[in-house]
């Protein structure tokens, strides 16, 4: 049978076996090209979130606490963690987000190869309560 009726019998994915395996009409087993150079080292990062900014009769996290990630992740309340965790695996994964927040006590600090900050409100709205994350380069 050839190449033609086999695709035609057998559909699409027959056709992407051939390809991906390197067949065509009369070809045997194309020549394996070498496998791709191993990814370069990832950077590694140490998380710390600081209550930057909470009302002094709050009910869970007093201006000041600081919290380590991932060690101290589950001292977090349940709706400030829910808020900080997209931030958090960003900032780990050494994402830095552009804005800057500059003439505000928010200011960032922005440095690829050191400290980079980040703010995060809770949405508990009686709490008026602000994280700050810092990322530093291990």
């Amino acid at each position: 049978m050839n190449r033609r009726d086999f695709v035609g019998r057998a559909g699409c994915a027959a056709a992407a076996f051939m390809t991906a395996a390197g067949l065509g009409a009369g070809q045997e087993k194309a020549a394996q090209t070498p496998p791709p150079p191993p990814p370069a080292a990832r950077k590694r990062y140490k998380i710390d979130i600081e209550i930057f900014e909470a009302r002094p009769d709050t009910w869970c996290h007093k201006k000041g606490d600081k919290f380590s990630y991932p060690a101290d992740w589950g001292k977090l309340c349940p709706w400030l963690r829910a808020s900080l965790n997209e931030f958090v695996r960003l900032l780990e994964n050494g994402v830095t987000l552009p804005w800057m927040y500059e003439g505000t006590p928010y200011a960032k600090v922005i440095d690829p190869d050191g400290v980079t900050t980040e703010f995060v409100r809770c949405p508990d709205p009686t709490s008026n309560l602000v994280a700050k994350i810092t990322r530093t380069r291990v």
